[in-house]
Formats: structure tokens, sequence, C-alpha cells
């Protein structure tokens, strides 16, 4: 017991004196700066008019008062798709000839849009307020045509809305893409810096015992590293999300209940890959390589129903995959410690699982070395 205390009570204040580890909140900060505005607007769109009629000018009004779309308009489509390779604009939208007329006589309507595929986020955004405002467009052409055959205005009303929808905001209320994709990054960032320091840590022991660290050591100096990753995860789950205006429904004991499981499981992780690497530039390389595959597994990005079944299972051996679903769970919808248990409990046994399997390359490992 004493050596667990003087190896635990090293590495912190190790730990303390050089905290290269506050190069995380550092990160986040930056990295989170992308994010400020919460969502995207006044993304520059390229018209090119060829009705020249009240219905296409109020159709290009309608766009450019949307909050996403700030309107460019061209006289040639040459001009704008330049532009739009140039990334000046996001999308073109020609306004085709005889779009007032079709739209009084109920003809079929096709609106080419040139849109930049290559950003999604941008993309979708504009094919949205483009669909909501040709159809608040169209509203506007029938609602008339039915007042003036005769109906009042309620009954124009149930006949072009008879049913009417309400969206419920549960999950990062409003459309953020940094909100969606926030619980997930800071997931990622906690455990990749968990896994270069507990490696550190391990391979300090390996160095320091000469291979032979006895298992009070190698506890200590690993379970030093927790108090400063349960502060992180305060500062990543719960202060800078506040700090952004971001939805939270857990208290701090709550997220530390969730982290704390989650550390323990890439504590295991980062046992076994320290056993099965060796040497700390191959753990580093590989780090560097696995960081974002992880992260496209983890859920956040493509959901893990879509994926194929041996991806997921890849999916599945991650700690990340699971805490993101617990923290996501308990931070952004609201669900209660009692529905995420199973997901604790997953990490607890995920987490001694790599350090068993650790310890048993390791001891592979000797015995082979030994036996030569």
């Amino acid at each position: 017991m004493k050596l667990y205390w003087q190896t635990f009570v090293q590495v912190l204040l190790n730990m303390l004196e050089r905290p290269v580890w506050l190069a995380l909140i550092l990160s986040l900060c930056v990295m989170s700066m992308v994010y400020t505005n919460r969502t995207v607007w006044n993304l520059p769109v390229g018209v090119i008019d060829q009705d020249h009629t009240t219905a296409s000018r109020q159709l290009i009004r309608q766009l450019n008062a949307t909050a996403k779309i700030a309107i460019e308009t061209y006289d040639s489509l040459e001009q704008a798709q330049r532009d739009l390779g140039w990334r000046k604009l996001f999308a073109v939208i020609i306004m085709p000839v005889d779009l007032e007329k079709k739209i009084l006589h109920g003809e079929n309507i096709v609106v080419p849009m040139y849109g930049d595929a290559t950003n999604r986020l941008a993309n979708g955004q504009i094919q949205q307020d483009v669909m909501a405002t040709y159809q608040q467009l169209l509203t506007e052409y029938n609602n008339g045509l039915l007042l003036r055959s005769g109906f009042s205005e309620r009954q124009a009303r149930v006949i072009l809305t008879p049913i009417r929808g309400q969206t419920l905001e549960v999950f990062n209320p409003g459309i953020s893409f940094a909100a969606i994709i926030f619980p997930g990054l800071l997931v990622m960032l906690l455990q990749h810096s968990l896994l270069i320091a507990c490696i550190r840590v391990n391979m300090a022991m390996k160095s320091m015992y000469g291979g032979k660290a006895l298992l009070a050591a190698r506890l200590g100096g690993l379970t030093a590293l927790l108090p400063i990753w349960l502060f992180l995860s305060i500062v990543l789950f719960v202060l800078w999300p506040w700090g952004l205006g971001y939805r939270q429904t857990a208290n701090i004991p709550e997220i530390l209940l969730l982290t704390f499981p989650f550390l323990l499981a890439v504590l295991g992780l980062g046992k076994l890959m320290t056993e099965c690497l060796r040497s700390i530039e191959m753990i580093y390389l590989t780090l560097a390589f696995i960081t974002t595959p992880i992260f496209y597994l983890s859920g956040t990005i493509w959901p893990l129903q879509a994926m194929p079944g041996w991806v997921r299972v890849i999916s599945y051996c991650i700690p990340s995959t699971w805490a993101t679903m617990a923290i996501a769970g308990v931070n952004q919808m609201g669900l209660s410690l009692n529905e995420v248990w199973d997901v604790v409990v997953i990490l607890l046994v995920m987490g001694m699982i790599y350090t068993l399997l650790g310890a048993g390359v390791g001891f592979v490992r000797k015995f082979l070395t030994g036996k030569r």
C-alpha cells in the first residue's frame, strides 16, 4: 500500500508540475471557436432570373429573406458555375422561363439548382430553405385562387394545410451542427489524451523498474491520472458546453459517474496497446492513424445501425462509442442514470477485459523472451 501511494503522489505531482494536459483545454477552446455561431447563415447563393416576372422576383426576395441564404444575382450560368467551383458560392439557382405562367396553370415546375455537394452541411441547409420558400410561394398563390373562388380564409387554410405537424426538440434543440457532433468530439478528446498519458506512465514504469514493475506501483501511477481527467471531464462536458449555450440535463455528479468507468476502460485499452506495441514511437504513430477512424466509428457522424455488421463489432469494442451513448443520452436527451447502467457495466467489463488481455500479452512476451 505504501508503494501504491508513493507512486500515486509522485505521478500526480509530476503531472501538476508539468501540466501538459492543459493543452487539451487550449485545443478545445481553439477548436470550438469554429462553432461559436452555433449554426450557419448568409451562405452566398447565385440566382439567374430567366423569367423576370412577379413570381420569380417574389421567390428571389423570399429566398434572400431566409437566415441561411444571401442572394447574389448573375446574368450568365458560366460565371455562376465558375464562382461555385471556387467556393465563392454554395449553390446556383435558375428561375426558369414561364415560371409564373406554369404556377398559375398548375403545371409541374422544375427549378434547376447546382449545389456544392462537397460541403454537405451548407448544401443541406440551402436545400431546406429553397424547398420551404418554394412551398410558401405555392401556398400563397393557391390561397389567393381559393379566396377569389369564394372560399373563406378559414376554409382555404383547412384545404391547404389539413394537418398541422408539431416538432418537439429533444436532442440538443435547434439545428446547430456543433451541438450534434459536440458530445462525440469531446469524448474523443478525452479518450485520446488519456491514452497518451497512460501509455507514457506505463512506459515510465517499465523503464523505472526494468520491466518488472510491481502491481502496486503500476496501479498507483495509472490511478494518479484519474483526478486530472475527471477534472477535465467537468470542463469538457459541463463548463464549456454551458459557456457555449448548449442544452444540458445532467449535473456534475452524474457526469462524473458516467466518466469514471469510461476512464477505466481507456486505461485498460492503454495497457493493451502498451504491451502490443512496446515502442513509444510505434504507439504515437498508431494513435495518430486511428484517431479519426475511431471518431467515425463512434456513431456521431454516421449511425451505428447503418454500418455493416462487422464494422459495428469493431465500433462496440471502442470505449468512446459507449461513452458517447451514455453521456449524450443523459446530458442532452434527458435520460436518467438508471437507463444507462448497462452502458456503465459494459465499460467496466471492457476495462477489465483489456487489462487482462494486456497482462496476458505481456506474460506471453516475457515467457517467449525467457525461453529464448
